[in-house]
């Protein structure tokens, strides 16, 4: 069983997530535009708002700074795709790999504590909450926020244009849509989503660290498909739900499976868990569909 504060700390670490889920979720189901670029944008997020904070800026000033950071990521990303006609996952995958180094160039080491740094939970904890609640309280707060902002945008003229483009590019084009402009401005705000998870788990867990966006977007992907498997997302503001529940499912098993001695799992077995969860997730709506018409033709 897990003990409250390991409960509590992996629901926090699912909202997180949750955020990345958004972003990848405008990436990949909106725009249909697969995106590696938050494996560099989660750090850089980080980065941004650490070393914002160590030189004095209001943590929330730095946390959008951190949003800004994130979106300039992804505007390059799509820039190279839709400027440059390089392939989008090769785009990727180049801005990726560029921020590494940009990440290394902007902390100036590879790791940054704020341990000692006043953050955005800081007030928070005048509460009358243990220790290990108030994250998750703000972070649901900010999750609702992104989670409204998201659904009224994607119900907005824009929005629309935008999922119009990820459907037929050239439909919408005949439209008169610029569906450069589109995906440029969809692929911005799905890395300024991750920049703002990554500046929120710096604050969160302590530090920043250059190497803490390695497989963000495996973790995303898992949030999405497990959640989709869990609510089925026949509208947006479902979808957006799904995205969330994912992320702190998936949080919640992987903390079940670490803490089951039974087991027998590891730390290091992180990624083997991962990988079995996002294969039952990937797997398991076939096998409900084929289980349920069975059925319904017995049954008839």
């Amino acid at each position: 069983m897990l003990s409250e504060i390991a409960l509590y700390g992996a629901i926090e670490t699912g909202l997180i997530y949750g955020l990345v889920a958004f972003g990848i979720y405008i990436s990949f189901r909106v725009l249909d535009f697969p995106d590696l670029t938050v494996d560099g944008s989660f750090p850089l997020g980080a980065a941004v708002a650490a070393m914002l904070i160590i030189n004095g800026w209001n943590p929330w000033l730095a946390t959008g700074a951190a949003v800004l950071a994130g979106m300039a990521a992804g505007a390059v990303t799509a820039l190279l795709n839709v400027k440059l006609k390089i392939l989008n996952l090769l785009a990727s995958i180049l801005t990726m790999i560029a921020l590494y180094s940009i990440n290394l160039r902007i902390m100036g080491r590879p790791n940054v504590a704020l341990l000692s740094e006043e953050t955005v939970l800081t007030p928070w904890y005048d509460l009358d909450l243990a220790f290990h609640q108030v994250p998750v309280l703000l972070f649901i707060i900010v999750v609702m926020i992104c989670l409204v902002l998201m659904w009224r945008f994607m119900k907005s003229e824009t929005g629309l244009a935008m999922r119009a483009t990820g459907a037929n590019a050239r439909m919408a084009r005949a439209q008169g849509i610029a569906t450069g402009a589109m995906i440029v401005l969809g692929i911005a705000i799905s890395n300024g989503l991750v920049g703002l998870a990554g500046a929120l788990f710096a604050q969160s867990q302590g530090a920043a660290d250059v190497t803490m966006g390695v497989g963000v977007i495996i973790i995303g992907l898992a949030s999405l498909i497990g959640g989709e498997a869990v609510i089925t997302p026949s509208s947006v503001l479902r979808a957006l739900f799904a995205c969330v529940i994912g992320a702190i499912v998936y949080r919640l098993a992987i903390a079940f499976a670490l803490n089951a001695d039974v087991l027998g799992l590891q730390a290091q077995d992180l990624n083997l868990i991962t990988a079995i969860l996002v294969t039952l997730a990937i797997v398991l709506p076939g096998v409900r569909s084929s289980v349920a018409s069975k059925f319904t033709r017995n049954k008839a």
